[in-house]
This record gives C-alpha cells, sequence and structure tokens, in this order.
C-alpha cells in the first residue's frame, strides 16, 4: 500500500543537521524535497526519525499472557505492533529465544513465533525483523539449525549461554531449578541431570560454534553475542565473525568490543531506572564513555522513547545526539541505510511527539500511519478528507 503524500509544517523537524523549524515532505512511502501540496499543521508537535529497536522481548505477554490462553499467535503478534506503533517504535527486532529451558523458550514455540510473525508481516505497517536467541551449549540441535533458521527467514541471532555453570561444575542444583523445571513440563530431576549434561560438553562448544558461525556467515545471517562479561569473551566472539555486542555486562567487555571496532547495544531500561536491575555495568556510564552505538527496548519498549528523552536531560547529549541511538545508530548497526534520518530518499518512518509532554501522538511507518492519538488525529483527518473531497469533484 502506497504510503500518504503530505506537506508537515510548522513543527520542530529532526533533520540529518539538527532541529529546524522546517516542511518535512512525504510521498509514495519516502521522505520528498518537494512540496506535494496537501498541507497538515503541525505546530507544537516534534516531528523526529521512527524508533529503530535491535533487541525486544517485550512481546512476549502478547503472545503468552497466561500459559495456554494464547491459540491464535498471529493476534498476539498483530498486538505487539499495536504496542510498539504506540511507542513510535517502526522498526522492531522481536527477540525470540531457542532455549534448553524449554517451555516459551522451546525450538517448537520459537517455530510457532516465527511462522506467526512471517503470517502478518505484509499486513501490518511496523516493519517486524525476527531475531533468534540461541544456548550454545545445545550442541545436539547444531546440525539442523542453519536449515531452520532459512525456514523462519530468520536475518539476525545471537548466542546466550544461561548455564549456572559455577553451581553445576560443584555439581548443586541452581536456585529455582523446581518452577523452572515444571514450566517446561519436566520432572525436576531429569531437568538437573539435562543441564549437567549440557554442561558437561563445554569443551566441544567452541570447535561447534566456529563451524556454525561460519555457515551463517556464509548464510548472510547477522550474528551478535549476548551479555559478555570480559574482554576475553568479546575477543573469541569477534574471532568467530560476531560483531555485534548485546548488552556487555562490564566496562571492560564494552571497551574490548570499541577496541576491536564492533557495534554495542544497550538497554534503554538499564538507562530508564540509572542502572541494571542485575547489578550489571551501568548503561549511563557506558554512554558516558562512548560505549554504546544503539540502544533497544530490551523488556519494555515505552524504555526506548523515554531513555533517549532521559539522555538529553541528564547533559550527556542534547535530544538531537541522544535520538541517534535511538534510530540513525541503530539502523547503521543492522545495515538499514534506508531509514534512521529525515532525508530525502529514505524512508518516511517517522514518530510525533507533543512537544510540551514528549508523548507520542503519531507514528508513521513508510508513510503509513500505524498509530495516531485524538488531538493529532483532527489535523490529519481535515486534510486528508479535505484532499480526498477536491479529487472527487
Amino acid at each position: 500500500m502506497t504510503g500518504l503524500s503530505l506537506d508537515l509544517c510548522g513543527a520542530e523537524v529532526l533533520l540529518p543537521e539538527g532541529f529546524a523549524r522546517r516542511r518535512l515532505s512525504l510521498a509514495d512511502g519516502a521522505i520528498v524535497a518537494d512540496t506535494v501540496g496537501r498541507r497538515v499543521d503541525l505546530s507544537g508537535y516534534l516531528v523526529l526519525p521512527g524508533l529503530v529497536d535491535l533487541h525486544g522481548d517485550a512481546f512476549e505477554r502478547h503472545l503468552a499472557p497466561r500459559r495456554g490462553a494464547m491459540k491464535q499467535m498471529t493476534e498476539g503478534v498483530i498486538a505487539a505492533e499495536a504496542e510498539l506503533a504506540a511507542n513510535g517504535i517502526t522498526t522492531a527486532v522481536l527477540a525470540q529465544f531457542y532455549s534448553w529451558e524449554g517451555g516459551l523458550r522451546s525450538p517448537d514455540y520459537a517455530g510457532r513465533v516465527f511462522d506467526a510473525i512471517r503470517q502478518v508481516q505484509s499486513d501490518v505497517v511496523t516493519d517486524l525483523i525476527p531475531q533468534l536467541r540461541f544456548e550454545t551449549h545445545m550442541l545436539d540441535d547444531y546440525a539442523d539449525l542453519p536449515d531452520r533458521i532459512a525456514t523462519w527467514a530468520v536475518p539476525y541471532l545471537v548466542f546466550n549461554d544461561h548455564l549456572p555453570h559455577d553451581r553445576l561444575a560443584a555439581g548443586k542444583r541452581p536456585p529455582r531449578l523446581t518452577g523452572q523445571a515444571l514450566k517446561a513440563g519436566r520432572n525436576p530431576d531429569r531437568h538437573f541431570q539435562m543441564m549437567l549434561d549440557l554442561h558437561g560438553r563445554g569443551d566441544e562448544v567452541p570447535g561447534a560454534l566456529a563451524e556454525l558461525t561460519r555457515m551463517l556467515a556464509a548464510a548472510g545471517v547477522r550474528l551478535g553475542s549476548h551479555d559478555d562479561r570480559t574482554a576475553a569473551e568479546r575477543t573469541a566472539w569477534r574471532a568467530l565473525g560476531v560483531p555485534i555486542a548485546e548488552f556487555p555486562e562490564t566496562p571492560e567487555a564494552a571497551e574490548a568490543a570499541r577496541a576491536g571496532g564492533d557495534a554495542i547495544i544497550l538497554g534503554a531500561p538499564n538507562v530508564v531506572r540509572g542502572g541494571s536491575h542485575k547489578g550489571n555495568a551501568s548503561a549511563l556510564d557506558l554512554i558516558a564513555m562512548g560505549l554504546c552505538d544503539a540502544l533497544a527496548s530490551d523488556y519494555h519498549y515505552p524504555s526506548l522513547r523515554r531513555a533517549a528523552l532521559m539522555l538529553s536531560r541528564s547533559g550527556l547529549c542534547d535530544l538531537a545526539g541522544a535520538w541517534q541511538l535511538v534510530s540513525s545508530g541503530p539502523a547503521q548497526v543492522f545495515g538499514l541505510t534506508d531509514r534512521g534520518s529525515l532525508a530525502p530518499g529514505r524512508r518516511a518512518d517517522i514518530v510525533i511527539l507533543e512537544q510540551g509532554t514528549h508523548r507520542v501522538a503519531a507514528t508513521m511507518g513508510q508513510g503509513r500511519i500505524s498509530y495516531m492519538n485524538g488531538g493529532i488525529a483532527d489535523r490529519f483527518l481535515d486534510r486528508i478528507q479535505g484532499g480526498a473531497a477536491s479529487q472527487a469533484r
């Protein structure tokens, strides 16, 4: 569907060179230099590039609000897209686990999620991109994984390792094991033995990872690591052709990523909270050190916009600089050269904020409306309806 053709006037617009009170025109889904003749007065608003979210799993609550409650998973994806749009997100990477933990993180469930995303991708405005979060010690799944990823059309994979190796090495049961096992539908003793078996094959993982990352990179899959703790971990991932560091947990790991030219993604909730909920490195400190290329929503979609606003108020940077971490920065990390700024020729991916409250008033993807509230809707509808009436005459 072709996007709206409009001249947005009167707003403060975040252009590549900074904020300016200037007309912004869109036609055929893109930003254009020339006027198109259908003016919408956006005095009192800010117009900014749409948010590009490179890692978010808050969609889970829409797909499985209660265990077994959601049978038509496509309806959950559509509901999640509505939340994304209401928070100004125009490109969203949906992060789904593929884990020994089972339940909503099982391989079978991942397949259902990716099938649902694929079914609705062409029906929604927000650009939905699936991501697979793969547990490194699932060695028996390595052989089939490249084919599964191709079938699911997943362009982005990150590697996790959630095994509590210290406790398993000591033969101790991890905390909350019983609850985790029951959620996965497993006997707790068998669940514990499975974890011990996975841990026991740790020496096989590096060699298997080298072959897997080679195959995935050759297939064009973008690769990242999750929760790096040390410089050695990040260096090892880079040697395997894994150039994206998601949520490094220490300054040491983030500094190693920057020294090696790797992309660094931090969590927006960490910024909003003023620190990590797990006691890891403060995103604010890492940003101040220049150790961040992009912010991601992680587990809370509203935090992406709020983090940029908080950074601008903190004095670390102005709003234009902060917004780069949620728009052009993540677009560059992911190689999305067609979005992230409001330059002619780029996609008309736009978020409009109320100037006073900075609440989201409207969101547009490729010139199509994905979210709009009552106040600004009147201005758009008057112009669109007026244009339609003129054409009818």
